[in-house]
């Protein structure tokens, strides 16, 4: 499949759908604050889910306007049991070392008072707020942006470009500045380009939505929960060495597995 539109086209498309998803959340945010009455939170999570779901709006109008294969454009191809086996192996432990380095990383710099509020701001109060804000985060942000930056972005740079690095690097760098989030900047990079390679190697954008669905849902679980000392999961307050062995075979074991895929183009 070769590229018939211009990189300016591809780039537009993107900023489009960025603007697009921000507008969209932000009209239904301004809904729910015009009415201080109305249940704040649960207007912030509908404009999640409402901007993120906006997101694709702009890029599947591209798609379909110029007849373009959009299942091909968007990467979306079935993977096998065995290649997502080795993808949620890999993405267990990612997910874990990053939660450790994220723990290193506030050592040295300490969170700003925007992170250490997000857990309250963002705390649901009722088990409805909890299915919505799963629903945004957990499924409906991975989705949206991974068949933006993934599975359109990255594999049209792969084929302008023919340099598979490039396109990955770049993909993660404007994946990780619309987070606008400079306290979590490096992480978001890193993740971006994992989930980049994940693409690319298998083939599908599939196995990035695994990874990206993943990390957001451990992010919740992590923020949710407050794990104690005793925990088996921590030990004085980074994650326990055993647990670091564990996820470090995880990560090995999966990587191998996945780099063992023959390339599809």
């Amino acid at each position: 499949m070769n590229n018939t539109f211009s990189i300016r086209a591809a780039f537009g498309v993107v900023v489009a759908s960025i603007l697009s998803a921000f507008i969209a959340g932000g009209m239904v945010l301004a809904i729910g604050l015009s009415n201080p009455d109305s249940p704040q939170k649960f207007y912030t999570f509908i404009s999640f889910i409402v901007g993120q779901g906006f997101m694709l709006v702009p890029l599947l109008w591209f798609l379909n306007s110029r007849r373009e294969p959009i299942l091909q454009r968007l990467r979306l191809k079935p993977i096998s049991s065995q290649t997502g086996s080795m993808v949620a192996l890999f993405s267990i432990g990612l997910i874990v070392l990053s939660d450790e380095l994220d723990r290193i990383v506030k050592l040295v710099v300490p969170a700003p008072e925007y992170i250490v509020d997000m857990n309250g701001l963002l705390q649901p109060e009722s088990f409805l707020g909890y299915i919505l804000l799963f629903v945004a985060v957990a499924v409906i942000a991975p989705l949206g942006e991974e068949l933006l930056f993934r599975g359109f972005l990255q594999q049209f740079l792969e084929k302008h470009w023919k340099d598979v690095t490039r396109a990955i690097l770049i993909t993660a760098l404007l994946f990780a500045t619309i987070h606008m989030n400079p306290f979590w900047f490096v992480q978001i990079y890193i993740l971006g380009i994992m989930l980049g390679f994940l693409s690319w190697k298998t083939g599908s954008v599939l196995a990035a939505l695994i990874l990206h669905g993943m990390n957001n849902t451990f992010a919740l679980i992590f923020s949710f929960s407050e794990i104690g000392d005793n925990s088996f999961y921590l030990w004085n307050d980074h994650v326990a060495p055993w647990i670091l062995v564990l996820a470090i075979g995880f990560v090995v074991f999966g990587f191998r597995g996945i780099n063992s895929i023959k390339v599809n183009p």
